[in-house]
């Protein structure tokens, strides 16, 4: 399905749409500037019926668990409040300013300005993050061309096309294509037409897109991250087995398929025999934390138990090999390997323990320099301050508490840079 104008068109309809839209374009780049205002007062809206229940029937399929964490969090960073300041947080509180006098210059006006069209290749591994990307480009004042993820089930449009309903001026800003991965002439056509494209997803994905963008247009990389958890002096931190458990609960809620989740548990050891007791220790609480996190949704299960057996058949396919000891529980795993390296685990709730000495953090983290995000910590709290400026220094751009990994701050970064600020340009104009 397409949004296009406001309406929705068959996929059939794509080629002539986007014909359509390279002279629709530069009609709507010569109209005023879309205010921000507008796609506050839309998004609150939403946060509104989301809160008084609308759409309650389009989230049946999630746990009731999981919806209620949707609207707590909805309620917070979807106000009114939170959007503007998170437009001061991420562009500075003035969007144009005019230098001072300087003998011998001219003085300057200095203007954020949007990058004109923004082509957004959304990942399907997070709930409503096709449309929150979109609704980023929009406050910036941007076109936006959305191609939706294969996984998306409908929910990204119905919640994009209330947007309109709400405010109707976001009409011309707003295009909407569920076109497939492997449509190279279609995604390069969208590509074509932008002045930037925002890509969610793999290292492959964006090697790929690279390849179908003209010279000239900006690529904007959420590349595949990978977080990891770090524990040290286990037997001294206060709580430990509370602590595990909200590990073991983060890894069961996200199944890793987040760049924040835990794919490597991280013990400051480098013996073996340390990690394969804190790998039988671990099992039964990620069992029981995975058993409490079980949907009755059919769809949801189906999903998870063939990305879980096609992991398996890797397994036995020899490509753990390198692993020292896998043990096993239902429906989850504890892998013990005796190499460092940060890596993607087999996911769904199959996490790598490995060895890795505070020594030894520079020369492994500076080896996965690329790919670093968050590190969640388990450790005494005389520990904690050195430990996380250890970690951001080596590159890290989160540091939580283990059972926080996957949390989301307001205010915070993602992947260490400002989605805002990275959808305009600074204009200057001589006064």
């Amino acid at each position: 399905m397409i949004l296009f104008d406001g309406k929705t068109y068959e996929s059939s309809e794509q080629d002539r749409l986007l014909t359509e839209l390279e002279k629709k374009i530069p009609e709507t780049l010569a109209k005023k500037q879309l205010s921000p205002e507008v796609v506050i007062e839309a998004v609150e809206c939403l946060r509104n019926d989301l809160l008084e229940g609308k759409f309650d029937e389009l989230l049946a399929s999630f746990p009731a668990d999981v919806v209620d964490t949707y609207k707590a969090q909805a309620e917070v960073l979807l106000s009114k409040e939170h959007l503007h300041k998170k437009l001061e947080t991420e562009l500075g509180n003035t969007f144009e300013y005019t230098t001072g006098y300087i003998k011998g210059f001219n003085q300057i006006k200095v203007r954020k300005m949007p990058l004109g069209v923004l082509f957004h290749i959304a990942a399907g591994n997070m709930d409503f993050l096709p449309a929150y990307s979109l609704a980023e480009g929009l406050m910036t004042g941007n076109i936006n061309i959305l191609k939706l993820p294969s996984a998306d089930n409908g929910l990204s449009l119905k919640l994009i096309m209330q947007l309109i309903e709400y405010r109707p001026e976001l009409t011309d800003y707003i295009y909407v294509f569920d076109t497939s991965s492997s449509d190279i002439q279609g995604m390069r056509k969208m590509a074509d037409l932008s002045n930037a494209v925002s890509v969610w997803g793999s290292d492959m994905a964006i090697e790929a897109v690279r390849g179908l963008a003209p010279t000239g247009v900006k690529i904007i990389e959420w590349g595949q991250k990978l977080g990891f958890c770090y524990i040290t002096r286990l037997n001294e931190v206060e709580d430990a087995d509370k602590e595990l458990e909200g590990l073991a609960k983060h890894i069961a809620q996200t199944k890793q398929l987040l760049c924040s989740s835990c794919q490597v548990i991280y013990l400051d050891t480098s013996d073996m025999e340390e990690l394969k007791a804190f790998g039988r220790r671990f099992l039964p609480i990620l069992e029981n934390a995975v058993n409490g996190n079980k949907t009755e949704e059919i769809g949801v299960r189906a999903r998870d138990t063939l990305v879980s057996y096609t992991q398996r058949l890797k397994a036995y396919l020899g490509e753990e090999e390198k692993h020292d000891n896998v043990l096993r529980g239902r429906s989850c795993s504890v892998i013990i390997s005796s190499d460092s390296e940060l890596e993607l685990s087999p996911m769904m709730c199959n996490v790598l323990v490995k060895p890795l000495p505070r020594e030894n953090i520079g020369k492994v983290l500076y080896a996965g320099r690329f790919h670093l995000q968050t590190a969640g910590l388990i450790c005494p709290k005389e520990d904690r301050e050195h430990l996380a400026e250890l970690f951001t220094q080596c590159g890290l751009i989160r540091v939580t508490k283990a059972a926080d990994m996957s949390a989301y701050f307001p205010g915070e970064c993602h992947d260490g840079e400002y989605a805002l600020s990275r959808y305009v340009r600074i204009v200057n104009v001589e006064v």
